[in-house]
């Protein structure tokens, strides 16, 4: 869910900024034009903040994956040291 959030700020920035640089170029003038780029800024920001977020994310799944990789690794080896019969 982070991800699609992630592409919707995106998609909105990179819409905000087509259309602030061609269709409403001209039209866009003191006051509307500061709200207009804040908005603009506001959408990039959300994504950049979603996508550390979906970072941060995966970096926990992928420790916690890992953790559970060893400690299979290291059950398994314990179990295999106790049921070879001793020489």
């Amino acid at each position: 869910m982070r991800r699609w959030f992630g592409l919707f700020f995106l998609a909105l920035a990179f819409g905000f900024l087509i259309w602030g640089q061609t269709v409403l170029r001209d039209r866009l003038t003191g006051i509307p034009f500061l709200a207009y780029w804040f908005f603009c800024f506001l959408f990039t920001i959300a994504a950049i903040i979603t996508a550390l977020l979906d970072m941060r994310a995966t970096r926990k799944r992928a420790r916690h994956e890992q953790e559970e990789l060893i400690q299979r690794t290291l059950d398994e080896i314990d179990r295999e040291s106790h049921d070879k019969p001793d020489h």
